[in-house]
């Protein structure tokens, strides 16, 4: 069936109100996106820091209705719920209906990510080969399908260990890709923390079609108190990788890999400084605007 969409653009302030609005007048759903979004003042958030709900300065709602819904009905609701709006703000359009499931599935294509390493849509057979580690995977809920560069420089940094008999932490695990991976290369192990409560049921359901949930562990980090691990990854940000670089540390064995993305151009300076004082061999990868930094824990 159709739908009608309304869009506005507000400060991250005004949000709050405008949602409870929204949802006041019936809207069927309510999403939010960067007013920025593939402009050069876009902001990524992938990962939020322990117990933040992180939102963009400026930001688009969009909400669905009902097809019949009333436009000027809504308009005029709105202004007397919410008298700062200005009626250029407000933008209706018809939505058709879509499978937007398929849509998704359309999209998302096989990947390699170094010289075994595959990443396959859940609903694509893969190859009967010994050979390739192929992990099928339902990015659901959250981040994390192996499009994004800083998931791929993880891929490829992991395809690049011998994972052998290894135990791998991935720190903020999102779809849980990453220690999926890793027990795929054969790793003897994988724990996946995540603050999202949504991320930690992505990964868990991901792991059972890959056939590991009997080896990957997840948590909240209010719940994760673990020994260090032989590989250590953390795809956040920046700002949570220097807040918790002790932590890391003390997550990762002497002699160990580890490696650090979500990082944007311009802010690895800092986050080699900072990583020096309990890492070595600190190198950097990048992909388009993202870095990867990667090196071995001091023995």
């Amino acid at each position: 069936m159709p739908w009608l969409e309304l869009s506005l653009t507000v400060r991250a302030e005004q949000q709050p109100r405008v949602e409870d609005a929204l949802e006041d007048l019936g809207s069927l759903s309510i999403t939010l996106r960067d007013a920025n979004a593939e402009t050069p003042d876009e902001q990524a958030i992938f990962e939020p820091g322990v117990g933040e709900l992180p939102l963009w300065p400026t930001i688009t709602l969009n909400a669905l209705f009902d097809a019949d819904a009333d436009r000027r009905g809504l308009s005029e609701a709105l202004s007397e719920l919410l008298p700062w709006l200005e009626p250029d703000q407000l933008n209706f359009r018809d939505v058709a209906d879509e499978d937007w499931e398929r849509a998704w599935m359309d999209q998302f294509k096989p990947m390699p990510f170094g010289r075994r390493l595959w990443i396959y849509p859940w609903n694509i057979a893969p190859p009967d080969d010994d050979e390739l580690a192929i992990v099928q995977l339902d990015p659901g809920l959250a981040f994390g399908s192996g499009t994004h560069p800083t998931t791929a420089l993880c891929l490829e940094w992991l395809d690049s260990l011998n994972l052998v008999d290894k135990r791998v932490i991935d720190y903020g695990c999102g779809s849980g890709i990453l220690a999926i991976a890793a027990l795929k290369l054969n790793a003897a192990s994988a724990i996946g923390v995540d603050n999202d409560p949504q991320a930690l049921t992505a990964s868990a359901d991901n792991a059972e079609r890959n056939n590991v949930a009997d080896r990957l562990a997840l948590f909240l980090p209010e719940d994760f108190a673990g020994e260090p691990a032989d590989v250590f990854v953390a795809n956040i940000l920046a700002g949570p990788l220097g807040e918790l670089a002790p932590m890391f540390a003390a997550l990762t064995k002497p002699g160990a890999p580890f490696a650090l993305s979500g990082i944007l151009q311009g802010q690895q300076e800092e986050l080699l400084e900072r990583y020096a004082e309990w890492f070595e061999g600190l190198h950097v990868d990048v992909r388009e605007d993202w870095v990867r930094i990667s090196g071995q824990r001091r023995v």
